[in-house]
């Protein structure tokens, strides 16, 4: 007779409580696996503060397909107000293209606006009493009984059937198990920072830029961004009048918003090749970063510089662009990685926390199909692997065609011919408009507008 793989009670160590980590906790505990998750931050109010992350179709499927169908009604309640816009300009606020995003075939899986924060809180609802923090990891060991055991400094050690990399763009797990997969340094820099959303700041917006993603294409290879992120709660914490009782009731009883220090506010950011910046701006502090950025841009339009000087410096950051080098195949074993710890990317297509998610919703497949005895372990794994590299290498590209400091677009006179030749395709785009639907049937096809769900079977 044929092998055929039996049940059993499987086990699995995340290490990294990020978007990808905790959805995948999510899904192996709805499908009744054990799962423990291990994070290097202190407390659960630690890590990334309030900056947005756009989640697509991909990442709200792979979400309501392993979150508990209450907790993904809170995750939807809990969003910020969905761009209506996006939009190019240059960098004197002069419209370059305008698409407006079709309504979703499925609203519940439509594009969505959401606090990093927020949703680690939403994320860590109903998994605190397998997530360890204070946890950083050192190594871990594959041992004879087939389990993999992973280290911590602080002494302590976990032993489960299978160890997930969750751990970001430096996992420690990744330069152990996969040595050979490194990272480049695109040659990208940015600074982003944050501007509290007021009736005097938002006066500073057009009504399109209020309502949308906006995109700013500038000389010498400069790019910017702004976007306004407006919650459905107010500065108390309560929920805001006007929003849904049901709504309002999820966001009063959640028990996340407690550690949540999201507030309304205008975010934005600049980028340009390395060289366009100064070599110590990774130790700059953020009065320093606001100061240069505000020179940078010192010639945009004069509402750009007045959001710049009501900035807060304390919300100011330096961000090194680096991306995934790809890698052959490995053999599959009971260690594997998701997110950025494999397929770290620019933010160039907005895509990095969606694949993630997707990896997570993926893997819970076929680990339950381990669970259920429908698959064997190794060959799980590999199949998950085999799938997840298809899909993020094709991410990865592209994303870094977006973001690349070593592209024409970058050098002195081509790039300023590239520029005036992009500036006349978009706006002849913006005034045609079966090139403007073409246009964005693209894009919402490369954020998984027709994709189907990659849940637990």
């Amino acid at each position: 007779m044929p092998n055929v793989p039996e049940k059993r009670n499987l086990s699995v160590i995340i290490v990294g409580a990020g978007t990808g980590g905790l959805c995948l906790a999510h899904g192996l505990k709805r499908a009744g696996i054990a799962v423990n998750v291990f994070e290097r931050d202190r407390t659960r109010k630690d890590g990334l503060q309030g900056f947005r992350v756009g989640i697509d179709p991909d990442g709200c499927r792979a979400l309501d397909a392993n979150l508990p169908p209450a907790l993904y009604e809170t995750f939807l309640a809990t969003c910020a107000i969905s761009p209506q816009w996006f939009n190019m300009l240059s960098e004197h606020y002069g419209e370059l293209l305008s698409l407006k995003p079709s309504p979703p075939r499925d609203p519940r899986h439509g594009e969505r606006s959401v606090s990093r924060m927020t949703l680690r809180q939403v994320l860590l609802t109903g998994l605190e009493d397998v997530t360890h923090f204070d946890k950083v990891f050192s190594r871990y060991e594959q041992r004879a009984d087939g389990k993999v055991e992973a280290f911590f400094e602080d002494g302590s050690s976990a032993v489960a059937d299978v160890l997930v990399a969750a751990d970001g763009s430096n996992s420690r797990i990744r330069r152990q198990y996969l040595p050979q997969a490194g990272m480049d340094d695109t040659l990208i820099r940015s600074i982003g920072g944050k501007v509290p959303a007021t009736p005097e700041t938002l006066a500073l917006l057009t009504p399109k830029i209020h309502r949308g993603v906006t995109l700013i294409l500038a000389p010498r290879g400069f790019g910017g961004i702004l976007h306004v992120m407006e919650f459905p709660w107010d500065e108390a914490g309560a929920p805001k009048h006007g929003i849904g009782a049901t709504d309002a009731d999820l966001i009063a009883q959640w028990p996340g918003l407690r550690f949540d220090n999201s507030r309304d506010y205008i975010s934005w950011g600049i980028w340009a090749a390395a060289d366009k910046f100064p070599e110590d701006l990774r130790t700059m502090n953020g009065e320093a970063l606001l100061a240069l950025s505000r020179r940078l841009t010192a010639t945009w339009h004069p509402d750009w510089r007045k959001l710049l000087a009501a900035s807060d410096p304390n919300s100011v950051f330096p961000v090194v662009i680096r991306t995934s080098v790809p890698i052959e195949p490995w053999a599959p074993s009971n260690v594997t990685l998701l997110g950025d710890a494999i397929h770290t990317m620019t933010p160039g297509r907005g895509v990095g926390a969606n694949t993630a998610l997707r990896d997570a919703a993926l893997l819970t497949r076929h680990l339950q199909a381990v669970q259920e005895g429908r698959s064997g372990l190794v060959a799980a794994i590999g199949a998950y692997e085999a799938e997840m590299r298809r899909y993020s290498a094709e991410a990865v590209e592209r994303s870094r065609r977006q973001m690349d400091g070593r592209t024409a677009i970058h050098r002195p006179v081509i790039g300023r011919v590239l520029l005036a030749c992009q500036r006349t395709a978009m706006r002849l785009v913006n005034v045609t408009p079966p090139l403007k639907r073409k246009m964005l049937r693209s894009l919402e096809a490369l954020r998984g507008g027709e994709r189907k769900a990659e849940g637990p079977a």
